[in-house]
């Protein structure tokens, strides 16, 4: 299966679900199909690990003062949790865009990674933002993969099997350089990860740097420079992002009063917050209460 045949198989996806009008899919399971008539503005979320193929059109993804634009036929592997924003730039009702995004488990790569041979990691820069054109069977691996969700018999036995290739195809991938390192328990962007585990769980909470860099093993000033080379932002900033889009999960799914979402992410100030909430988003956040968002 080629890129064209696959977001026909998207499209088609979609088209049985029309009077639902949806925008975002997902099965089988660890597979998120996206189609968007229509660009967008800038949508911030994050990204925990992922891979995004872009199928048809074309999406432009921002983290710090890093910017990608992705057109079909490319692939974006992101290695470790990631704010970033992110916007649809070329679609249309009669050519939408379409995309799918595969759910990295890490747990199916570490499994992978001691089977591969070594000089299979060599290749490909270890960006943020890992970018290139997507491997043919890759390609053809998540249509059979999408196959199956109209093979329920046959998925039970040969879903697990596709899964794992999908993965064993995206950490061997050009740039799939960052995922790689973040696998390697001595890397300093793994030794990263773990700080990142730590702001992400603690987030709510005040987390002095310093005992950030004790996490990764680090000094206050390594850690920083490795901090923005993994990120691309800074601790601070970093979990300031995950803040702002718990707020604004609590807002918009749970209709939450703008105060009381303030003061369960971890603000002290309602002022701050909606101050730092309208420069993120470009809207206050009580335009965001109650309101339906999909991250693209």
């Amino acid at each position: 299966m080629d890129i064209i045949e696959l977001s026909d198989a998207v499209g088609q996806r979609f088209a049985q679900e029309r009077k639902k009008d949806p925008i975002f899919l997902q099965s089988p399971p660890g597979l998120g199909l996206f189609e968007m008539s229509a660009e967008t503005a800038f949508e911030a979320t994050i990204y925990s690990p992922v891979s995004c193929l872009i199928l048809q059109g074309a999406k432009q993804i921002a983290v710090g003062e890093r910017s990608v634009t992705l057109h079909a036929g490319e692939s974006l592997i992101v290695g470790h949790d990631l704010p970033v924003s992110s916007r649809v730039t070329a679609a249309a009702a009669n050519t939408p865009y379409r995309a799918i995004v595969v759910g990295i488990d890490l747990e199916v790569v570490r499994s992978l990674y001691d089977q591969v041979d070594e000089t299979a990691f060599q290749k490909g820069a270890d960006d943020v933002l890992g970018v290139n054109q997507t491997d043919p069977a890759l390609i053809d691996a998540l249509g059979r993969y999408l196959a199956l969700a109209d093979k329920p018999a046959e998925a039970k036995v040969m879903a697990p099997l596709i899964f794992r290739e999908i993965h064993y195809r995206l950490l061997i991938a050009p740039h799939g350089g960052m995922l790689r390192r973040l696998l390697r328990r001595d890397s300093h962007a793994s030794r990263i990860g773990l700080a990142i585990e730590k702001i992400r769980k603690d987030f709510r909470a005040p987390i002095p740097v310093a005992s950030l860099a004790a996490v990764a093993g680090m000094s206050v000033s390594s850690f920083h420079d490795h901090f923005r080379a993994i990120t691309e932002t800074t601790p601070l900033q970093f979990q300031k992002d995950l803040r702002l889009l718990e707020a604004r999960r609590l807002l918009s799914q749970q209709g939450m009063l703008v105060s009381s979402a303030a003061f369960d992410v971890g603000y002290e100030s309602p002022t701050q917050f909606s101050r730092e909430y309208t420069r993120k988003f470009g809207v206050p956040p009580k335009a965001h209460v109650g309101a339906e968002l999909v991250a693209i």
